[in-house]
C-alpha cells in the first residue's frame, strides 16, 4: 500500500508516518521509484503500537525507542520485553522524598517479601506504593497499611487475570500492546470497578439512606 492508504487505515496523518520513519520508530517502506514507497501489514501493526505506547502509554519518543528495541531483539525473553514495556508506564516520582516515605519504603519492602512477589531493584511501582502510602500517612490515614494486604490479595487476582489476557496474544508486538494498553485502561477500569463496588458495598453495610 502507499503512504495515504496506511494513513487512511491508521489514522495517522502522513507527515507524522514520515516523522516516525526519520526518528527510526517505523522501518522506512520498500522504494517502488524515487518518489514512492510501499507499506504493508507490518508496518500498519508497527504504527498501530507506536500510537498505543504515545497515547495510551504516555511514553516519549525516547521511550518507545526503547520498548520498540526489546520487540525486535528476538533474544530478549518475553518476560524482559514485557517488563520493558510496563516499566514505562508506570508513574515515576522525581520530587524530593518527604517525611514518612522511608518508613513507607519498609512497609513496601515488608509486603514484598511477605507475599513472596519476585520484583526487582528500583521496581518504581514499589516507589508509587511508598509514596501512596507515606502521603495517606500524612493526612491521618496510616492504619490503611492494615488493609494493605487485602489489596495486594486483590492485585494477584488483577495480575493474574491480565496476564491471561495478554497470553492470548502470540506476536511479540500484540504482547506490548497488550501490557500498555492493558495497564493503562486496565487501571481505569479497576477504579471504575472498585468505586461501583464502594456504592454496593456501602449499601450492604450501611443500608441505603432515607
Amino acid at each position: 500500500m502507499r503512504i495515504g492508504e496506511l494513513s487512511r487505515r491508521t489514522g495517522v496523518s502522513v507527515p507524522t508516518i514520515k516523522f516516525y520513519v526519520r526518528e527510526g520508530l517505523l522501518p522506512a517502506g520498500q522504494l517502488t521509484s524515487p518518489n514512492q514507497a510501499s507499506y504493508d501489514e507490518t508496518h500498519e501493526r508497527r504504527l498501530r503500537l507506536i500510537r498505543a505506547l504515545l497515547d495510551v502509554g504516555g511514553l516519549s519518543v525516547a521511550g518507545i525507542r526503547e520498548v520498540l528495541a526489546a520487540v525486535d531483539d528476538p533474544d530478549r525473553p518475553v518476560h524482559e520485553m514485557l517488563g520493558a514495556a510496563a516499566k514505562r508506564v508506570v508513574p515515576r516520582y522525581t520530587e524530593e522524598p518527604g517525611d514518612g516515605i522511608v518508613a513507607a519504603r519498609e512497609v513496601v519492602a515488608e509486603l514484598i517479601e511477605r507475599r513472596g512477589w519476585q520484583t526487582y531493584q528500583g521496581n518504581p511501582a514499589a516507589e508509587a506504593l511508598a509514596v501512596a502510602l507515606a502521603a495517606l500517612d500524612a493526612v491521618g490515614h496510616g492504619t490503611f497499611m492494615e488493609v494493605l494486604d487485602a489489596y495486594a490479595g486483590a492485585a494477584e487476582q488483577v495480575a493474574r487475570a491480565d496476564l491471561e489476557y495478554v497470553a492470548r496474544n502470540v506476536e511479540r508486538e500484540g504482547l506490548v500492546e497488550s501490557v500498555v494498553v492493558g495497564t493503562v485502561l486496565g487501571d481505569a477500569v479497576f477504579g471504575a470497578l472498585r468505586r461501583m463496588a464502594h456504592v454496593d458495598a456501602s449499601r450492604r453495610m450501611y443500608g441505603s439512606e432515607a
